[in-house]
């Protein structure tokens, strides 16, 4: 079965976790361990990565230089390159019989989305209310709750096209194991003269891998994040787990735009598009997810 499988930025880097590059191998080893358990269970797998804490670092270091701060799609790209070397390296470390490619990816952007205005995608660290106000009227960023404490966030605009998805088909049909789109992939957009260029955005991984799958016409969408399942009601008493929904029983609801809402829709619209399921589900239990022993499952 080919699996795009997604990885949350905070399953690779913990919530509330220092962000050293300790830190970050060790959360790879894991993430890695759980991946190389559905090779050996005999999937193909196209893997895809967040990149939240990881770019808002980046951009937070590249505003302290004194030549001035690179663009996030640039940053996007730096982040890419880095988490999917570690990936690739732990992967091969637990299954080096398999061949293994990392690619940069191209995602096309409308110029015009409406999220440009409107921003809702957390990346960098998480800070206290008064810390986070306080580095927004300083920096001039736009902040947003996460949980408990609050982040910066960006404009997350919808993606349209992989523009790498032809070279990703290649490599999986001569059985390479890819580590692409990202932190949702590099935003870019069409000029004038056709050609693409590099907007200030960072594309939710969740929709880009959707879009992904589709293109590739995977048999099933997997997002691996750190949560056990989808929830209703959660945070309150009445809370409790949703292990299989129609694909349009959520449409609609109130998930947070930042986190649950985008997995959410990502699942609905490929299961709309392809009749093939998704879940959604805690990094640990990749496998039994897929065996539907964990998670939360969408289909038709």
């Amino acid at each position: 079965m080919l699996i795009v499988a997604a990885l949350g930025g905070n399953a690779l880097l913990r919530r509330g976790e220092p962000m050293t590059a300790e830190n970050q191998r060790n959360n790879v080893k894991r993430a890695a361990s759980a991946l190389a358990a559905l090779i050996e269970e005999g999937h193909s797998l196209v893997i895809t990565h967040g990149n939240g804490p990881q770019v808002g670092l980046l951009a937070l270091q590249s505003a302290a230089s004194p030549d001035g701060a690179f663009p996030l799609d640039v940053l996007g790209a730096e982040s890419a390159g880095m988490i999917g070397y570690m990936i690739e390296q732990e992967l091969a470390n637990l299954a080096s019989q398999r061949l293994y490619a990392t690619l940069l990816t191209q995602v096309k952007v409308d110029p015009n989305d409406a999220a440009f205005s409107h921003p809702t995608k957390p990346i960098g660290p998480v800070y206290d209310e008064p810390s986070a106000r306080r580095l927004a009227a300083e920096r001039g960023w736009s902040i947003a709750p996460d949980g408990d404490k609050w982040r910066r966030v960006v404009p997350s605009p919808r993606p349209t096209e992989i523009l790498e998805a032809s070279v990703i088909s290649f490599l999986v049909d001569h059985d390479v194991i890819v580590i692409c789109t990202g932190g949702g992939g590099v935003p870019v957009v069409t000029r004038e003269d056709g050609g693409m260029v590099g907007v200030e955005a960072v594309i939710d991984k969740d929709l880009a891998s959707s879009l992904l799958a589709r293109q590739l016409k995977a048999d099933m969408l997997l997002m691996l994040t750190d949560v056990d399942a989808v929830y209703a009601g959660f945070g309150t008493p009445d809370a409790r787990a949703l292990r299989n929904v129609g694909a349009t029983e959520l449409s609609g609801k109130d998930f947070p735009a930042g986190s649950m809402g985008p997995k959410i829709n990502a699942a609905i619209e490929f299961v709309q598009a392809t009749g093939n399921p998704s879940a959604i589900g805690r990094l640990e239990d990749a496998v039994e997810i897929v065996k539907r022993r964990q998670g939360t499952w969408f289909e038709p």
